[in-house]
């Protein structure tokens, strides 16, 4: 049964350890201050994205070399690495076999990109197809593209105009996503940048998890097609009930409307995601991120079905400017790169290890918020595992986003940061890679445990 009685943090005692944490950062980053300020000059926030001014920290740490699960910044202080790249390095820094295909690609070969197939892209979706039972695959250069054509490919085929996504559900920066409810109400998430049109008139949104919401929303009729992590993940880890899968295929379906699953970040429960790993039935499943081992690529997969849809629809230009594809989609080095990932990298065997070692995690993790009477909630998904700061496990996103607590995660991140371990900004995400060691996550859980210990010392 969930705890209700957990002690709250000592909000006067956490913001003292803050403190005494950013200084701690500050003297041990002194060279990525100076290139901080360098950057300031010529790029936006001083960041080559703005969402990496997210870090814990009065700057940005720039890092200096990888190499599997470690990091090394421009101080020279190394990371042991359980953000990986917010999954997009769950093979690990520049995992061997990845680098060998793309050395072979952009050197031997030569060729990065020509617009002109190769073998590799058959390999690959021949794999991608024994993993997620998908009949045909596309390939993109982010989720969020393969995302983005799903969506309009749904709507073309169904002849609908809407979709329904989960409340604080993430599939990257798709317009029709951002999108939350708030006090029951469908509504453009806060900060939401210029959007085309109030997502709310192009988007129905449920709770995750919620059977009855999903059936009145799929009831109106104009619901071209469902997207959904198996899984919330970028919110919090939160699972789905028992059965909830079974009985919400069964009402899409029913419904006239397309199930698309979203593994990008689910990947981590096993080779095939939650679609294997749950025997789920999409119509079409997405990824991205990792499955080239950090060289950009995404991928949607659909059934024979789909695409016997898409080949006999007349009025679809899916082929030139109809608004599906790109001209570096499916590269020939992002292919090179998947194949030798997923040939090499990360296969069946390596994911029964790295989610032996993610269980293990877990249960650290849960025995540190248990030894130390935290008031706060984790929860594990194959080979990564994530702190939710309630007392009670969420059961959708909007539980998962209310439970958010700025001052914790800046201290959550501050020293682990300052103990030398790198966790994924944003939220609190740990991910093992092949190259991961349980000494690794024994001194995660270490660093966690003295931390816990000193929040709660008198």
């Amino acid at each position: 049964m969930p705890r209700t009685d957990r002690i709250e943090i000592d909000r006067t005692r956490l913001a003292e350890l803050i403190a005494r944490e950013r200084a701690t950062l500050a003297s041990r980053t002194t060279q990525s201050k100076v290139l901080a300020e360098r950057a300031n000059a010529h790029m936006i926030g001083g960041v080559p994205m703005q969402w990496m001014q997210i870090w814990a920290g009065q700057h940005a740490i720039f890092f200096e070399r990888a190499k599997g699960n470690r990091i090394t910044d421009v101080d020279g202080n190394e990371l042991i690495d359980f953000c990986l790249g917010d999954t997009g390095s769950m093979a690990g820094h520049s995992p061997e076999a990845t680098v060998a295909a793309v050395q072979r690609r952009m050197g031997d070969l030569g060729g990065v990109t020509t617009m002109l197939p190769t073998e590799d892209a058959i390999w690959v979706a021949d794999e991608l197809s024994r993993r997620f039972g998908m009949d045909k695959w596309t390939f993109s250069l982010t989720a969020t593209d393969a995302n983005r054509w799903v969506l309009r490919t749904a709507r073309q085929l169904t002849g609908r105009s809407k979709v329904l996504i989960m409340s604080y559900c993430y599939h990257g920066s798709v317009d029709e996503t951002i999108i939350a409810l708030e006090n029951g109400v469908a509504t453009s998430k806060p900060g939401n940048v210029g959007p085309q049109v109030d997502p709310a008139q192009t988007t129905r949104v449920v709770e995750f998890n919620d059977l009855a919401m999903l059936e009145r929303e799929l009831a109106h009729g104009d619901v071209a097609c469902v997207l959904a992590e198996p899984a919330l993940t970028n919110m919090g880890i939160v699972l789905p009930d028992p059965g909830y899968w079974e009985a919400a295929t069964k009402l899409i379906k029913d419904a006239g409307s397309l199930l698309v699953i979203d593994e990008t970040h689910t990947f981590s429960a096993g080779p095939g995601g939650c679609t294997l790993a749950w025997g789920l039935q999409p119509d079409i499943v997405t990824m991205g991120k990792s499955i080239a081992g950090g060289v950009p690529i995404g991928a949607y997969g659909v059934t024979a079905e789909i695409d016997a849809r898409i080949q006999s629809d007349p009025a679809g230009d899916y082929v030139d400017t109809g608004g599906v594809g790109g001209t570096l989609a499916g590269n020939a080095l992002s292919m090179a790169a998947a194949r030798g990932t997923l040939e090499h990298v990360l296969t069946d065997e390596a994911f029964t290890r790295m989610c032996d070692l993610g269980a293990k995690m877990l249960e650290g993790m849960q025995a540190v918020i248990d030894r130390h009477d935290l008031p706060w909630v984790v929860e594990g998904l194959g080979a990564r595992a994530e702190f939710r700061f309630c007392a009670d496990m969420p059961k959708n996103g909007t539980e998962s986003h209310d439970a958010h607590d700025d001052e914790v995660e800046e201290w959550l991140h501050l020293v682990t940061l300052n103990n030398g371990i790198l966790v994924t900004p944003f939220h609190n995400m740990c991910l093992v890679c092949p190259d991961t060691t349980a000494a690794d996550v024994e001194r995660l859980i270490e660093v966690l445990d003295q931390a816990a210990a000193e929040l709660r010392a008198a």
